[in-house]
């Protein structure tokens, strides 16, 4: 079956980039790539690959591996990661790229060199979790779970069959490492084993997959594109953010669902949402004054006729540094500019708004009076006539890739309101019980009874 989507040469490039041609012509939810390669193989009758946007299902899935193990090695090297999505090979493969920065140089050079490969770009999730159990019926042998160490140390046979399970982590999850690294050190770990595995000289059949996506991307179906007149059925269209380009390549993003700017004037507050100016179709806001450099980054939206001013700029200076306490850079939006007709109020946001800097910051709402993520910065009394309030409010300054944003660092507290609660409510039951405890290991008993048998207690009288 393999031999259908044989890969020679540099069947690297060719297998993965089916996946950016599937991942462009459809997307849903909870799909999963699979790729399968082997040290040795035969031309087999095989279904026909499945065509571009389509899911492949569990029962297609379990027929694509029951063909594929008929004639493959029977010592299958299963590479579990815990999230995988399309995106991953697109945004950190060397394929699409940069050659020398990519996270996946030891898979590629594997599909390289085997004699066939299979990519099934889009696998429904629930099928690729059942992936070791289709397997291990497959093969009639339980798995045993590895790790390179474990590997080298073990002789295998190629007339017995094998089913051997490395488990990946994934980004998010691994001690705030960013996706990049965590992909670049399970590359190492698929480079170690594909090294015993050719040292051993023993073929061997791999497959790589996830349990579940890293991204879910809604795909609107064109069903729902009305052409004429529609009832509820509406959908909310998502603008586009904000995108400053240097040199050719897109080095800032910003989006909000609004940035509301208020002044006051008699005693009253005056509010403009500089969002309908900013974002969509109807978007009249320049970029004119905006730079970034690897360690600056200034974004200036200038705008006519907002509050009555006919000059009107909101400007994000960003800069990003080393922080040698964390041993990783970090980036901070140092200031929030207003200029209007010559004039100026900035706020300092550095306190608030920072984050790694491979990834984006985000927040539901950043304000200058409710939570004070924005202080008063230089100029105080014209500071103090303004506020702002940027609401499911997303920027970055630095390492952006292509349109779209780096993950996201949100900035909701660990503590919510409810985990608080949940502490307090906690202590205050363990206090009760405390108190409950002392207080009954207080009780004493009497140590002298009398005696009913002897003789009475006699108390002289005295006249």
């Amino acid at each position: 079956e393999m031999a259908d989507m044989k890969v020679p040469g540099r069947g690297c490039t060719a297998a993965l980039a089916v996946l950016l041609t599937f991942s462009a012509l459809g997307r849903c939810a909870e799909q999963v790539p699979l790729i399968m390669w082997s040290s040795e193989g035969s031309a087999t009758t095989s279904p026909s690959p499945p065509a571009a946007g389509h899911v492949v299902s569990g029962d297609q899935l379990e027929s694509y591996l029951r063909a594929a193990l008929s004639s493959s090695p029977h010592n299958v090297l299963l590479f579990m990661q815990e999230r995988l999505s399309v995106d991953d090979f697109t945004m950190y493969g060397g394929v699409f790229g940069n050659k020398q920065d990519s996270s996946f140089t030891n898979l590629e050079v594997t599909l390289q060199s085997s004699t066939t490969s299979l990519v099934l770009p889009a696998v429904d999730s629930l099928a690729t979790g059942e992936v070791t159990g289709l397997l291990q019926e497959q093969l009639d042998t339980s798995p045993l779970y590895m790790d390179p160490e474990t590997l080298a140390q073990l002789r295998l046979n190629a007339s017995v069959a094998t089913l051997l399970v490395f488990r990946l982590p994934y980004g998010t999850g691994v001690d705030m490492m960013s996706t990049k690294d965590v992909l670049s050190g399970n590359d190492d770990v698929i480079g170690q084993v594909m090294n015993i595995m050719n040292s051993q000289s023993v073929p061997y059949t791999a497959v790589y997959t996830a349990l579940s996506a890293s991204r879910t991307i809604e795909d609107v179906p064109l069903s729902l594109h009305s052409v004429g007149r529609s009832l509820l059925q509406s959908r909310q269209k998502i603008s586009p953010p904000v995108e400053f380009q240097e040199k050719g390549s897109t080095c800032i993003l910003l989006w909000a669902e609004n940035l509301n700017v208020e002044l006051l004037r008699s005693g009253k507050w005056e509010r403009h949402d500089l969002a309908p100016m900013t974002f969509g179709e109807s978007s009249r806001v320049k970029l004119s004054g905006s730079f970034c450099n690897a360690s600056h980054s200034r974004l200036v939206l200038n705008y006519e006729n907002v509050l009555n001013f006919r000059s009107f700029k909101l400007i994000f200076a960003m800069s990003q540094r080393h922080y040698k306490v964390s041993a990783r850079r970090w980036f901070t939006m140092d200031q929030v500019v207003l200029e209007y007709d010559g004039q100026k109020a900035t706020f300092n946001a550095s306190r608030y708004v920072y984050a790694p800097a491979e990834y984006s910051y985000r927040c539901e709402s950043v304000s200058s009076f409710r939570y004070a993520q924005l202080f008063p910065h230089s100029d105080k009394d014209r500071a103090n006539q303004w506020r702002l309030s940027f609401d499911d409010f997303q920027i970055q300054g630095f390492n952006v890739t292509g349109q779209d944003f780096s993950y996201a660092s949100d900035c909701a507290s660990f503590f919510t309101p409810g985990i608080w609660m949940g502490l307090f409510t906690s202590l205050l039951m363990v206090l009760i019980l405390t108190y409950g405890l002392h207080m009954i290991l207080q009780l004493r008993t009497m140590d002298r009874f009398d005696d009913p048998k002897g003789p009475a207690i006699s108390v002289p009288q005295t006249e």
